[in-house]
């Protein structure tokens, strides 16, 4: 039997699996393929890839400063320079952009090196008999763990543990905004000295020049496109039903850099139904000891990559 359950493999359950592990029997069960979550990584043709969903840190925090800092010096992550346009002109501080140095879900590869995850493995319900927690999956497959963790978004959360979990926290006002993004491929395309590109426009906010992340060599050339938020409401749930928004993304990034639609090689789109949560909550984790089930995630303090960090490591200290 597992002391601990984690769902969940992104920043926020890969943090707290690594620091319950050094105590306790612990293992993940994700329902993707892959790990990292959000700040997942995919693979187009050998060591070719993309970031489609977090794009890089920027670390705020003494605490998870010290952490990148660290994992900085490893040489798990670097710097993501070249130039960053910004066409929305917002002021901001001029922080360093930290990537993975092969994929930004390298935190999550850091740190569940040594502990076991099971992939495709979707929670379908959860049930506590007195003594331990029974998980069930979709495998019809049946977890027994002595304590369960979720890190997944506010809206599946409700739905699988609603049961076990308190009136207050199941009455929080959580908002998770959404994100349509285009992963797209070049054949022989000129490379430009543009790293980054943050519009302002209405449908596409954001494009990253894979290229500029120093991770491979190639004369494709990689670009990822997120959708704005507003647009990515309208358009979440047909995203997969017509080719019509995957298009919109991409014409509207055409117009702009004046690329080719005919040197286009590699196209996919994937939606985030639950992107992140722009305000947070009053709670930084959840822990109820009595029926030792637990929550941490980015969406209980905000939206960023170190909130799911932070989330996770308040975790820990409620249970020890």
């Amino acid at each position: 039997m597992l002391d601990f359950c984690i769902i969940g493999s992104g920043v926020s359950g890969s943090t707290i699996a690594h620091i319950l592990s050094k105590k306790y029997k612990v293992e993940i069960f994700d329902k993707a393929r892959g790990l990292g979550g959000r700040a997942s990584n995919k693979r187009f043709i050998k060591n070719l890839s993309f970031d489609h969903g977090v794009q890089y840190i920027s670390p705020k925090s003494k605490e998870f400063k010290k952490f990148i800092q660290f994992l900085f010096k490893k040489k798990e992550l670097k710097i993501w320079g070249g130039n960053h346009l910004d066409f929305t002109f917002e002021k901001k501080e001029n922080n360093s952009k930290f990537i993975g140095s092969k994929g930004n879900n390298v935190i999550s590869k850091y740190y569940t090196k040594k502990i076991r995850k099971n992939f495709q493995s979707s929670v379908k319900s959860i049930y506590y008999n007195k003594h331990f927690w029974e998980i069930k999956l979709d495998t019809k497959e049946i977890v027994k763990a002595r304590s369960v963790i979720f890190t997944c978004p506010y809206p599946q959360l409700k739905k699988i543990a609603r049961n076990y979990l308190e009136k207050k926290f199941l009455k929080l006002k959580i908002v998770m905004e959404p994100n349509i993004t285009t992963m797209i491929a070049f054949k022989n395309q000129k490379e430009v000295p543009v790293s980054s590109i943050k519009f302002n426009d209405e449908v596409l906010t954001w494009a990253a020049n894979e290229n500029s992340k120093k991770r491979f060599n190639s004369s494709n050339s990689l670009w990822t496109l997120q959708s704005s938020v507003k647009w990515a409401r309208r358009t979440i749930n047909i995203y997969k039903k017509t080719k019509k928004v995957e298009n919109t993304l991409i014409s509207k990034f055409l117009n702009f850099t004046g690329y080719k639609k005919n040197k286009i090689i590699f196209k996919k789109t994937h939606g985030w139904k639950y992107s992140y949560n722009f305000h947070g909550s009053p709670y930084k984790s959840y822990w109820n000891k009595k029926l030792r089930i637990g929550v941490c995630a980015d969406w209980l303090i905000g939206p960023k990559v170190e909130s799911a960090w932070l989330s996770a490591s308040d975790l820990a200290k409620k249970i020890k």
